[in-house]
């Protein structure tokens, strides 16, 4: 089975053309992302059938468990069925879990995709919808508390397709416990369905330093639906404006918001590492 593994600001993904393969996807997602006795890497990504002429993506974490948003596999996906010439055009849609996602692909010298922007559909604060175990909540949820290892976490909850709890903090989010903390908030009580977690830190009204532990991944480099939940919470918050640069410790990627009613956009780089066969 080839395989292209590709990486958005080093969130890096195995991507596989998947129309014609019919595998147990959560088992082979777990041996394939395994760092020491796969491929590694912080999920796979499926080229998939999707509805009309539209292709589909799948996702799949390390722990086998499918994701219903990805935006950097989302971007990794779009490097890939463009530089195979699976699509025509460098911009159209995309069917996924979370729903059909306009893409734009960007070439660079070499001719090939190097920057990617897509769609991330419009947030969404119904306590239903990220899903969290609450009633009578104001929407949206920017000032929920949530008590993990004996400490009291502030959170703003915002589901981008997938379910997030962002916490802003003044200090160097280098500094902060996330190895810890993460996997608290990712199996809290409240979260059905478990829930990325994002560490933010304003610098200013259009930059933004952040880490995320990633629900059934641990701590990624990068997380784009993640950079996309920080954008969105810290503009309801009144910390950030509608274009923020989000630093992940494996780069940057951009998030422009116009507010409620309308789609966040993520914009960043992709890149091929290698190319390979797994025995399927």
């Amino acid at each position: 089975m080839r395989f292209t593994k590709c990486h958005g600001a080093g969130n890096d993904f195995v991507v596989i053309d998947a129309r014609t393969i019919k595998l147990p996807w959560d088992s082979t997602a777990r041996q394939i992302c395994d760092r020491h006795y796969g491929v590694g890497s912080d999920g796979i990504i499926l080229v998939t059938s999707g509805q009309g002429s539209n292709l589909g993506m799948r996702m799949f974490n390390p722990d086998g468990s499918e994701a219903e948003a990805c935006g950097n596999g989302l971007r990794c996906f779009t490097k890939y069925v463009v530089d195979h010439g699976l699509v025509t055009g460098n911009r159209f849609l995309v069917d996924t879990l979370g729903g059909t996602r306009e893409v734009k692909a960007y070439a660079g010298a070499d001719g090939t995709v190097d920057e990617v922007e897509a769609g991330m559909g419009c947030p969404s604060f119904e306590a239903h919808q990220i899903p969290v175990l609450l009633s009578g909540q104001a929407t949206p949820m920017l000032s929920m508390e949530l008590r993990v290892l004996d400490v009291t976490i502030p959170v703003s909850l915002v589901s981008m397709g997938n379910p997030h709890a962002v916490t802003f903090v003044t200090d160097d989010v280098a500094a902060y416990p996330l190895e810890r903390v993460g996997p608290a908030v990712e199996h809290h009580r409240l979260f059905p369905s478990r829930v990325n977690f994002e560490v933010a830190q304003v610098v200013t009204r259009e930059e933004v330093k952040a880490r995320v532990w990633e629900r059934g991944a641990g701590e990624t480099l990068a997380c784009g639906s993640g950079a996309c939940a920080i954008a969105v919470t810290g503009q309801l918050l009144g910390y950030v404006g509608s274009s923020v640069r989000v630093h992940l410790p494996g780069g940057k990627l951009t998030t422009t918001w116009r507010g409620q009613g309308t789609e966040v956009r993520l914009r960043g780089p992709v890149t091929q590492v290698f190319v390979g066969d797994w025995p399927d």
